[in-house]
């Protein structure tokens, strides 16, 4: 049965990288438009191209390393599998980042050329599907390349070249350093991307709609071409890595709790129940990557309709189909595969894992995962988007001033945490309930079994953000405008979506890997116990809370210096005589260097943070200590990360309904549009830089104690 999954696995991912590659060259023959679209659209390229060649410099070097380390002290072969999957989240940040740069400027020549929304979605949705097929696909591939590297074994015993550990397990071994290769890549993008994306953006809004006057997006600010690149290298790349990583560890913890189940159930039970347990092992550890290979069978499908279909003036609806369709597909694949896989299995076994629901215990939790992902999408969506009372109000708040502004956007952040917080909640304690921890997982997993759809319905809004700069950069016609900025709204609504499974999935994973981290220093057969009642617990809970804070408190501090700088430097560049009236063109490329030198200086700290806290806590004070750190950070880093996206959505959709007309004598330029504007700085660091690393920094630290318990068990200072 194992082999004949793997092969439908393996066919997914051949089918989904030919169209990628399809729509790669798809996207290259198209005109790219006039002469000043070309030459500005290669500059974006080129800047971008630039800052990633740059950055993944010092990637190399400390991937590198950290693989030596793993593979000399750890597990020999696990050096080789966090390579690979540094690789992989490489090869699609890298993918999506190129493929972003050809789409967005044929966006731009579409909407001019056509005049038609339904024709130029199309080019930003074949530019966006490149990004999200490639992240599940090669995710995926890496994924089984690690599990033919050294199958998938309960008993595989291992240790490092010069060091033998007592109590390693290989293949969790060999999982979790994958896992940790694509978190570590995803967390270095993340926040360099993060940093450059949003000191550029910030520096432009401030010179040019509260300094100067000036329209957004202006060729005459200098700043204004480093921000096209930040749309690229962080809402595309960075959010590629970001999703791949998502994806990659919730089945690479489903897969370590499998192993955990079966070695409980092996010492309660005895070698007498061996042969049962052993074929539960194998359908257990299926399961998932099953799930995921169908999955990306309904991506496949849903995006293939959307591709095909005809979209009118409003292609939200087409889209949200396309969405449906994939997440539709895979449940019922999901559905006919439960029943595949677990329906011969012993009823035996169901008792002893505690599935309520017998074979369609797993698919139950997989919805509820899906369902619970969906719903706090929509709340997202109620807390940020135009069409809703939050928004409304915060820009009529505008009216009143600054202080306002950020008073009330900070209160709508805040009410917009206790839904999803509650819908995570309920969802964790029903999947449990149904199919014990395992089913926690599988909801994780459920939230990102068709995450190619996501992310490629999520990506195109970037492009066609980029896609309305190029416009007025280049001095379209002011419809083409019009045309880009019905589908960056668009892209706003998908993006809330993408947001809600995106935090939803790392509260499920984050808490799946914290069992098992708690399963693999526990001796077999034993219940599993993070006692919080111990004060080695509990100091290590405050701490992980606290470092939550630190971390968050630390990017803002990094891209606001960088915003400033750039502010600074842009503001020398317009007092040169000329360059306000047009007369003397920018040095734009000053401008970029300045936004990949203050991001690339500022990423290493930031990131290598989530690694040697863990390891520092688990070598000083033990497994317990590092039990409660993962807790303390989870609890902390949820509802703060929902605040963030929140607050900062709610910001920057007030000053575009400000800047669409809504409140009569208060458009652009307005007092009310400034305090808007500044609104939107705030929030631009929230949703676009803390936010979005939050989900991250809590996934890679328990990725990391996992890695590393065994050595915590081996050497602690203060046993």
């Amino acid at each position: 049965m194992s082999v004949a999954w793997y092969i439908v696995v393996l066919c997914a991912v051949a089918a989904a990288v030919a169209y990628v590659a399809w729509n790669y060259l798809r996207i290259k023959r198209m005109p790219e438009g006039t002469s000043d679209m070309v030459e500005m659209a290669a500059i974006i390229r080129s800047g971008a191209n630039t800052f990633m060649k740059t950055e993944y410099r010092t990637i190399a070097v400390v991937v590198a390393a950290l693989a030596v380390i793993f593979s000399l002290f750890v597990e020999r072969t696990s050096g080789i599998t966090f390579l690979l999957g540094a690789c992989m989240s490489s090869v699609v940040c890298v993918l999506g980042m190129k493929s972003a740069t050809y789409a967005n400027v044929r966006t731009a020549n579409k909407a001019r050329e056509s005049m038609s929304i339904g024709e130029t979605v199309k080019v930003a949705l074949c530019g966006g599907s490149i990004s999200g097929l490639a992240v599940q696909a090669f995710g995926l591939l890496g994924l089984v390349l690690v599990v033919m590297l050294g199958g998938l074994q309960h008993n595989a015993a291992g240790g490092g070249l010069l060091v033998q550990l007592e109590g390693v397990n290989a293949t969790i071994m060999r999982i979790s350093t994958y896992s940790l290769g694509c978190s570590l890549v995803a967390m270095f993008n993340r926040v360099a991307g993060g940093n450059y994306t949003k000191a550029a953006d910030i520096s432009a809004d401030i010179l040019a709609k509260i300094r100067n006057d000036l329209p957004e997006d202006d060729s005459r600010v200098p700043n204004v071409i480093a921000d096209f690149i930040g749309d690229n290298v962080n809402d595309i790349a960075g959010n590629c890595s970001d999703l791949l990583e998502s994806f990659v560890a919730t089945i690479s913890a489903t897969l370590m709790i499998a192993v955990i189940l079966y070695q409980d159930q092996i010492a309660k039970a005895g070698e007498a129940a061996k042969a049962v347990f052993e074929n539960a092992f194998n359908l257990t550890t299926i399961y998932p990557i099953a799930i995921a290979g169908l999955g990306l069978i309904g991506c496949l499908i849903g995006l293939g309709y959307a591709a095909v279909k005809k979209m009118g003036d409003n292609p939200s609806k087409e889209l949200d189909n396309a969405t449906n369709i994939s997440a539709g597909v895979t449940l019922i694949l999901a559905l006919a595969a439960s029943f595949i896989v677990f329906g011969g299995m012993d009823k035996a076994v169901f008792e002893a894992f505690g599935w309520v629901a017998g074979p369609v215990s797993p698919w139950i939790c997989v919805v509820l995962g899906l369902a619970s992902g969906v719903a706090i999408g929509k709340i997202t969506e109620y807390y940020t988007a135009t069409e809703y009372k939050p928004t409304q109000q915060l820009a009529e708040m505008a009216t009143e001033g600054e202080a306002f502004v950020v008073t009330k956007g900070d209160a709508i952040g805040s009410r917009s945490c206790l839904l999803p917080v509650l819908l995570i909640a309920i969802s964790l304690i029903l999947a449990g309930f149904l199919c014990g921890i395992y089913g926690v997982a599988l909801s994780a997993l459920g939230m990102l079994a068709f995450v190619g759809a996501t992310v490629s319905i999520d990506a195109f809004g970037p492009i066609a953000d980029n896609a309305g700069g190029l416009a007025e950069s280049c001095h379209l016609d002011p419809e083409v405008r019009k045309i880009t900025d019905k589908l960056d709204a668009v892209g706003n609504t998908t993006a809330a979506i993408g947001k809600g499974f995106a935090i939803g999935s790392a509260a499920f994973a984050t808490v799946s890997l914290i069992v098992s981290y708690v399963g693999n220093y526990t001796a077999h057969g034993a219940e599993h116990v993070l006692n919080i009642a111990s004060f080695t617990v509990v100091a290590g809970a405050i701490i992980g809370g606290a470092l939550v804070e630190y971390f968050s408190a630390m990017l803002t501090d990094n891209t606001i210096e960088s915003a400033k700088a750039m502010a600074d430097e842009g503001d020398k560049m317009l007092s040169i005589p000329g360059a306000l009236e047009g007369k003397v063109k920018p040095d734009y490329n000053k401008m970029i260097q300045m936004a990949t030198q203050g991001a690339l200086k500022k990423m290493l700290v930031p990131s290598i943070l989530a690694m040697a806290i863990p390891v520092v806590g688990g070598f000083v004070f033990g497994v317990q200590f590092v039990g409660g750190l993962l807790i303390g950070a989870t609890v902390v880093a949820i509802p703060r990360a929902i605040f963030m996206g929140n607050s900062g959505g709610a910001f920057d959709n007030a000053k575009k309904y400000i800047e669409s007309g809504a409140i009569p004598g208060h458009g652009k330029g307005t007092a009310a549009h400034k305090a808007a504007v500044t609104g939107d700085t705030v929030g631009d660091t929230r949703k676009d830089v803390v936010g979005v690393a939050l989900d991250i920094f809590i996934k890679m630290m328990s990725t990391v104690a996992n890695t590393l318990v065994v050595v915590f068990k081996n050497f602690t200072l203060f046993r």
